[in-house]
């Protein structure tokens, strides 16, 4: 008999369905860009943006909730290319907000898990660990006691510490104790006694249930929350390959056509084909398309620079197996097949996401043979000492658009080194050149710190940062500014330029601000806390551990912007006057320059 296949959207549909019957409400996925007060560049967990309701905020949907969240995390990013790792994978979430707890939770995993009306898993193939407890908190024993009451074997619980089994989302914020679902990836059934903690390279984990009691003020204080949570996450790549017994989520539904698609793009250009050099185009393309989808730009900063590395390394992989051709956009309609009717963001944003492939595989291929060259050379004279200075790395990085992750991949496979603190000073003068005027420079970009007219210029560059992000997307950042008594000058990421609507709803959002009136607090904190928590700020390594934070706050109560900021601003709008742009421009690769002016003249409500 025919071992049955398993589709990936069937398991994430019953997934959904399972739930529903159990009275939670469906909610869409949230984008992969988070919150703007979010100090993480991307959802990170299917939690992640459901925060504010494990700390006591109503959900329209209620309190049982269910999703299929999208989620992106680079910390493994050099690990792609084996069995298990991705970049972008979409997580199956059900949620109790103070409703349900264990026991329901481990009974309903079970369920769905081993019925046959649902996935069917052998229950033999299982194990789960549950948490042996700490100072913070005792060991989990109901939960034990509770697998136990399912018939699971003793043998197949195992307690772990709070590394394997204390799920937080940070430092601070809700935590708890977790209990991990373990499935049996080696041929026939486990040994007796086996389970993660014995045999940690036979048992791949499929589900974890977060029992999320407390919320963690600082290292030393946790507090128990006003409900107890449920937070349990799925990752559906992997339950995939558990139900389909593949060797590796690239044998399944979610990468087999492209997997395929690239060997008979390898062979028509009469390449190489290497494995893991097409397990690593089709992982960070897949990626790509759903970040270009939630509204990501290629960049050199924040979130577009995770973009544009991911292209630039898949492209880099395509070269490895000598195919020099354009392939990306290519790829990228054979997965834009797949999830436009999944998600909104992929069908509303075809067009857009074929155009940023094509232009930045076209920007990099340009480049990238002749930046290969350059690093062969500068390699080849290194075999004495084996460290490519950083100097070099940055003109690998300024010339030819090699990431530095890129010149460290390139430098591992010569058995070299790189200098990255090196690189990271030459990296912090380039950009201090940048934004400073040639001949002298002023202390954050200001030509007179005392002049009125300068301090009014630099409270309407604060206030015009908040506006472009409002209105061009939050992955907008400064790379550099100049302010003078007569006008101010800014540069930001982004990768064309600004149409005269933008520009204008750019010029309105700060009038009306100013219009309105507003206050500013200024506040002291720890760099590290500042950027934990999502304050605005580029240049972080040019300033002291204690940082300087200026807050606007309009008359109706809204943060308009919070920054790392030298100062000084104004005390009051009134007398600040009408902002205008007075000319939008390029000021290098990706790279926007705005010059606006301060008329003075009142602004009415």
């Amino acid at each position: 008999m025919k071992e049955r296949k398993y589709n990936s959207r069937e398991i994430a549909s019953k997934y959904l369905e399972f739930f529903k019957a159990k009275d939670h409400a469906i909610i869409p996925s949230a984008p992969l860009v988070p919150e703007e007060d979010s100090p993480l560049l991307f959802n990170i967990a299917g939690m992640q943006p459901l925060m504010p309701y494990f700390l006591g905020k109503k959900h329209p949907g209620g309190v049982r909730i269910a999703n299929i969240q999208k989620c992106l995390r680079t910390i493994d990013i050099n690990e792609v290319g084996d069995d298990s790792h991705c970049t972008f994978f979409e997580m199956l979430g059900n949620w109790s907000l103070g409703d349900y707890f264990k026991k329901e939770s481990i009974y309903w995993s079970w369920e769905f898990l081993t019925s046959h009306k649902w996935l069917g898993l052998d229950p033999r193939l299982i194990s789960v660990t549950v948490f042996e407890g700490n100072n913070d908190a005792p060991r989990d024993n109901e939960s034990a006691k509770l697998w136990g009451s399912l018939g699971l074997d003793y043998g197949r619980i195992a307690f772990m510490g709070s590394d394997d089994n204390w799920w937080a989302v940070g430092e601070t914020g809700p935590c708890g104790p977790d209990t991990e679902i373990f499935y049996w990836i080696n041929k026939g059934l486990p040994p007796v006694g086996s389970n993660k903690k014995t045999d940690p390279e036979n048992w791949m984990e499929i589900w974890n249930n977060v029992f999320m009691e407390f919320n963690r003020l600082n290292k030393t204080t946790l507090e128990r929350l006003p409900k107890r949570n449920v937070d349990t996450g799925m990752g559906l790549e992997r339950i995939t390959v558990a139900l389909n017994r593949a060797k590796n989520i690239y044998q399944t539904d979610l990468f087999i056509d492209v997997m395929e698609k690239i060997l008979s793009l390898v062979t028509q250009n009469k390449g190489f084909y290497q494995e893991r050099s097409g397990r690593i185009i089709a992982d960070h393309l897949r990626a790509a398309i759903h970040l270009i989808g939630d509204g990501v730009l290629p960049s050199n900063i924040g979130r577009g620079y995770v973009l544009r590395r991911l292209i630039r390394r898949a492209i880099r992989e395509a070269y490895k197996m000598k195919v020099e051709k354009p392939i990306m956009s290519e790829l990228g309609r054979i997965y834009i097949k797949k999830f436009k009717n999944i998600y909104i963001s992929v069908d509303q944003n075809q067009t857009k996401i074929l155009e940023e492939l094509q232009k930045e595989e076209a920007k990099f291929t340009s480049t990238i043979k002749k930046g290969i060259i350059e690093f062969e050379k500068i390699s080849r004279d290194k075999n004495k000492e084996g460290v490519i200075s950083g100097k070099e790395v940055f003109y690998l990085f300024e010339t030819f658009g090699f990431p530095l992750e890129m010149t460290a991949e390139l430098a591992s496979e010569n058995n070299l080194a790189i200098d990255k603190k090196g690189y990271e000073k030459a990296l912090a003068d380039h950009q201090e050149k940048s934004r400073a005027n040639k001949t002298i420079k002023f202390k954050g970009g200001l030509a007179d710190r005392d002049s009125k007219e300068v301090i009014s210029l630099h409270t309407a560059c604060h206030l015009m940062l908040a506006g472009i992000r409002w209105i061009l997307g939050n992955d907008i950042y400064q790379a550099g500014s100049n302010i003078t008594p007569d006008r101010l000058r800014f540069d930001f990421n982004y990768p064309k330029k600004l149409t005269s609507q933008q520009i204008k709803k750019i010029e309105d959002f700060v009038n009306r601000k100013i219009a309105m009136g507003f206050s500013i607090k200024k506040t002291k904190e720890s760099k590290k806390a500042a950027r934990t928590r999502g304050v605005m700020g580029s240049f972080w390594n040019k300033y002291p551990d204690l940082v300087q934070i200026y807050k606007i706050v309009d008359k109706n109560g809204e943060i308009v912007s919070e920054e790392i900021c030298g100062g000084p601003h104004v005390d009051s709008s009134k007398n600040m006057g009408k902002f205008r742009i007075i000319k939008e421009e390029s000021s290098g690769s990706g790279v926007r320059r705005i010059k606006a002016i301060l008329q003075k003249e009142k602004i009415l409500n």
